[in-house]
């Protein structure tokens, strides 16, 4: 009698908890559940398939980019006043070791550079082969066959939101796609939204949005497919990840203990 009054206490007890804490428990459960579209990346493409690239890809100069620019010839008499020194400074404070760096032409609000004897010439919304052709045209009544090499020097993107490694990166060669830039962030995390990834662009002074599905594709095609420099990738987090939030960090300690005491009652009622 004694181990029956004893029984019906503690099922009565793990009874309470379920009932209680029973959405975390289905939650937990759905989270560890995700079908194969909502994970794999291309889905679309078959064996022996091939898809075209729709979208170009070029560079196209704004506001607040810098610009490393020299100038050189098959003569190199009267090339100096056309091309910025090279500073030294301390990467490491108080090292006597100094480090060369180019100095960098900055893109203006107005869209134009200080150019050394040829002053101000506009570059806003020129591409780099449009940019270099111009300079070499002003430079060449100076400078008999001029070469122009352009460099674009904070070309940069930020990615945020559910991935391995979210930060801002620098990209060296300027040309970046959707897929490297993930590649770069870790990947994305179980929990984030592959059909939902938002890229935020700067143009003409104005944001522009796109959401792209990374499963199908269709991303070869989208206008984000190549990064531009500045843009923001956010990468959506699942139902399941942001409702998680909302709980306690201790719930899976809680679910732990649930189990053992399920367990309990399972074996006191044999």
């Amino acid at each position: 009698m004694l181990k029956t009054i004893y029984t019906t206490n503690y099922t009565q007890m793990i009874i309470r908890f379920l009932k209680k804490h029973y959405p975390i428990i289905i939650l937990l459960f759905l989270t560890s559940c995700a079908s194969r579209k909502d994970i794999v990346y291309f889905k679309d493409i078959k064996n022996k398939y091939e898809k075209e690239i729709l979208v170009d890809y070029k560079t196209f100069f704004e506001p607040d980019d810098l610009l490393a620019i020299t100038i050189s010839s098959s003569n190199m008499q009267g090339l100096e006043p056309f091309n910025l020194p090279a500073v030294s400074f301390n990467a490491i404070p108080g090292s006597v070791v100094g480090e060369q760096k180019q100095l960098t032409y900055l893109i203006k609000k107005d869209g134009t550079i200080d150019f050394p004897v040829l002053g101000n010439i506009k570059l806003l919304g020129l591409s780099k082969i449009e940019a270099t052709q111009l300079l070499k045209e002003k430079l060449s009544v100076y400078i008999k066959d001029p070469i122009v090499h352009i460099e674009l020097v904070n070309f940069k993107i930020t990615i945020l939101g559910e991935v391995n490694n979210p930060g801002t990166f620098t990209i060296p060669n300027e040309r970046i796609s959707i897929i490297e830039a993930l590649g770069l962030a870790g990947d994305l995390t179980i929990t984030g939204k592959r059909n939902d990834i938002l890229v935020i662009r700067e143009q003409n002074n104005k944001y522009k949005y796109h959401r792209i599905d990374i499963t199908s594709d269709e991303i070869f095609n989208s206008p984000v497919y190549y990064l531009k420099q500045n843009d923001a990738i956010y990468v959506t987090p699942n139902n399941a990840q942001i409702k998680s939030s909302s709980y306690n960090k201790n719930t899976p300690i809680w679910v732990s203990v649930a189990s053992v005491l399920v367990s309990l009652v399972i074996l006191l009622t044999k």
